[in-house]
């Protein structure tokens, strides 16, 4: 795809994007989960489960406020600066009308979700009486891109952040449709999700055109630049440390005594997810990679060579 093949999708985010479509969600005071168990290993922990049961419920509110801030994070800090640098074309790289003007329904979405994610957060307080605990003020993504650019030379960062973009745009949008599908989550937070997959969708496939866009363009030799570069900001991206920090900070507040928060510390510490082809995010990754043309080139092929499945097993 060159840029003069690009086709706006802005008739379908005018019939379908949810800050059209949708009307306020209000969170169900019920017994359905405001948070899935699977998404915070901690209240399945063997210790939280023996001497913690009472306060899963509370656990998992703070795991929801996490997220909320989490999501607040990634759609105005992360994904709204790259989108409205291109919008108004103050982009290194070019884009026409049509991808721009794409790029700022990317912002409306984006601002949207952080405002519906913090309507959900006061909702959640109203009616729990639970303040959020201490939340991080970062993500992966806010120390990622900045490893991967350090690394690019200057004419290359702007690619790089559009690429670092698109992979977290494209792995978000498969985390987000597992989140929907849960049926032990309040429908309104299941709603929510759903409404956020609808946008996010659209978002996933402009992303991975912009990059295909680019790519097809790029010299040999800056793709092979690119290419060194994707290794690190995958790792730096798929790590957890700042998720194990939060739940450090979560189990202090537990009212439980001091044997039992260690035993919980020690447990959430041990826990381990290898950043290899096995981690459950890697093949949304792949799939970004391939969709968007990238993993096209041998230079990427070379250098995501641990992350792609082994040879014979299925795709």
């Amino acid at each position: 795809m060159y840029a003069e093949d690009y086709l706006s999708f802005a008739d379908a985010w005018e019939g379908r994007s949810t800050i059209r479509t949708r009307p306020r969600r209000m969170v169900e005071n019920d017994d359905k989960l405001i948070y899935p168990l699977s998404r915070q290993p901690l209240v399945l922990s063997e210790t939280f489960t023996r001497e913690c049961a009472s306060m899963r419920d509370y656990a998992l509110i703070q795991s929801f406020y996490k997220f909320i801030n989490d999501v607040v994070i990634f759609e105005t800090e992360i994904v709204d600066k790259t989108a409205r640098s291109i919008a108004k074309d103050h982009f290194a790289i070019r884009f026409p009308f049509a991808c721009r003007y794409d790029a700022m329904t990317v912002v409306v979405d984006e601002d949207y979700h952080a405002l519906v994610a913090m309507d959900f957060m006061q909702q959640t307080i109203a009616m729990t009486g639970i303040e959020p605990i201490a939340l991080p003020d970062e993500i992966e993504l806010s120390r990622a891109i900045p490893h991967a650019l350090a690394l690019a030379p200057e004419h290359l960062r702007s690619a790089i952040e559009l690429i670092c973009v698109a992979i977290a745009e494209n792995t978000v949008t498969n985390d987000v449709a597992a989140f929907a599908k849960d049926d032990s989550v309040k429908q309104s937070i299941k709603g929510l999700m759903a409404d956020h997959l609808l946008d996010e969708g659209r978002h996933s496939g402009f992303w991975a055109r912009l990059v295909r866009i680019y790519w097809q363009g790029a010299p040999e030799q800056d793709r092979d630049s690119i290419a060194q570069i994707m290794p690190v900001f995958i790792t730096h991206y798929l790590t957890n440390d700042i998720q194990k920090r939060f739940d450090l900070t979560l189990i202090d507040h537990l009212q439980v005594g001091d044997g039992v928060k260690q035993a919980l510390r020690e447990e959430t510490q041990a826990a381990r997810y290898p950043i290899n082809r096995h981690h459950p995010l890697i093949g949304n990754i792949v799939r970004f990679f391939k969709s968007s043309s990238m993993l096209d080139s041998p230079c990427v092929q070379r250098a995501l060579a641990s992350y792609l499945p082994a040879a014979g097993a299925p795709q």
